[in-house]
This record gives structure tokens, C-alpha cells and sequence, in this order.
């Protein structure tokens, strides 16, 4: 594996990721499974969505530990039809090395399949973006370096959005106006976005960048999270 920028990762309760640099969890502490079923998932209505659909492009802020893309995957081969396919692309500043991984998704060993599929192309991620045919149905792009100038330069767009940075209180940039703009900017007309938090800052930022707004309940007993769509 290329020589990448690094979090300082340290492990509480066992297997449970925590970055030192942004002073925050990898993911939920309640369930990082079901959150990304209910935030993520839920919130850009998947998989309902894939009905249909013989192409989509879920794009996401922050790779982190993968839990969410191999949830998704797991998912999605579970209700996928032949001629479909579908293409997650995902920006990420500090990559995990794939030990790193391993040990964060310790707990849940239904996923342990998929994350060996992926962590078998791992070694292959360096500072260039490469897509990788995990299967006939099924990409992934990780995007290396800094959100902003990742989103900025890619020449795709997406159906759905996982907005899955740190907590914007601890990484404000990753939930910045630029960035939400750069978003938006790369969002199909009736697409959606996702995420746990409801920082007021970063709806009012959302907002500004063209999306439609709306909380909900958040996951377990957070009290809210938003999700919204672009117009047509």
C-alpha cells in the first residue's frame, strides 16, 4: 500500500475505532450496522430505489472503516437483478490500512466475506483514484485527500449521498458550504442526501448549496438527523 496520510487510530471497548486526530468514533457506538440501515440507507430510501434502476451511484464523505459500503454491498446483492449495477464512490483523507479494518469490523463477521473481497484490492490504493470490479454488478472507487478538491474533480454524479464525516463540531471542513455546494453540484436532479447529524450550520449550508432540507428522528434515541433531495 502506497505511503498514505494516517489517523491516529486507538481502540476502545474492545474493537470500537476512535480517531485521535478528530477526537471522535469511526461510527455509532449503539450499532454502526443498523446505522447505516436507518441513516444512510433509510434516509436515501434503499432499497427501493434499486428497483429498477439499471445503473446508481451512491457517493460518500468519509470512508472510514468501510462498514457502510459493505453493508450497502451486502444489500444490494441481496435484491439486485441481472443488468443492474451500481458504483460507490467514496472520498477519504486518512485511510485505514486494511488490519486497521479487519479489527473494526470484528463485529460484525456477516460482513466478513465482502470485507475480504475489498481488503484483497487494498494494497492497490494509492494517492490516484482507481475503480475496482468487486463483482459483474458492483464498483468501488475510494477517492484519496482532502473531500473538497476530491468531489470537485470528479467527473461523476450521484443518485444518493452518505454524508458520514466526523462530527462537524470536530471536522468542520468536511461539512463546510464549499464542500455542501460541491455536493449538490454533483447530485442528479431527484437525487438525496443523507446523515446523522442536524448541526444547524450545516442544514442552513445544505440549504444554500441547493438541497431540500428535512429532520427526522435520529438513530438510537439520537434525537434528530437529516436527509433531503435535490429539485428537478
Amino acid at each position: 500500500m502506497a505511503d498514505l496520510k494516517r489517523d491516529d487510530v486507538t481502540w476502545l471497548d474492545g474493537d470500537m475505532p476512535y480517531s485521535q486526530q478528530f477526537g471522535d468514533h469511526f461510527y455509532s457506538r449503539a450499532d454502526g450496522r443498523a446505522e447505516c440501515h436507518y441513516v444512510f440507507m433509510g434516509g436515501n430510501g434503499l432499497p427501493e430505489r434499486w428497483n429498477g434502476a439499471a445503473d446508481f451511484t451512491i457517493g460518500e464523505l468519509g470512508f472510514g472503516t468501510g462498514l457502510n459500503f459493505l453493508e450497502t454491498w451486502r444489500s444490494w446483492k441481496e435484491c439486485r437483478v441481472p443488468g443492474q449495477a451500481i458504483h460507490y464512490v467514496s472520498f477519504e483523507a486518512f485511510p485505514m490500512t486494511s488490519g486497521q479494518i479487519e479489527r473494526a469490523l470484528s463485529p460484525w463477521p456477516l460482513l466478513t466475506p465482502l470485507a475480504g473481497e475489498m481488503l484483497g484490492r487494498w494494497s492497490e490504493l494509492t494517492e490516484a483514484p482507481a475503480t475496482w470490479r468487486l463483482d459483474a454488478q458492483t464498483s468501488l472507487t475510494v477517492v484519496v485527500g482532502a473531500a473538497l478538491d476530491g468531489v470537485r474533480a470528479w467527473g461523476g454524479i450521484a443518485d444518493a449521498w452518505y454524508l458520514d464525516g466526523f462530527a462537524p463540531s470536530k471536522n468542520p471542513e468536511m461539512w463546510s458550504e464549499d464542500l455542501m455546494q460541491a455536493v449538490c453540484d454533483h447530485t442528479r436532479a431527484g437525487g438525496t442526501f443523507a446523515s446523522y447529524t442536524a448541526a444547524g450550520w450545516v442544514r442552513r449550508n445544505l440549504q444554500a448549496a441547493g438541497f431540500i432540507v428535512e429532520k427526522q428522528p435520529g438513530h438510537a434515541g439520537k434525537r434528530e438527523m437529516i436527509r433531503g433531495y435535490k429539485p428537478d
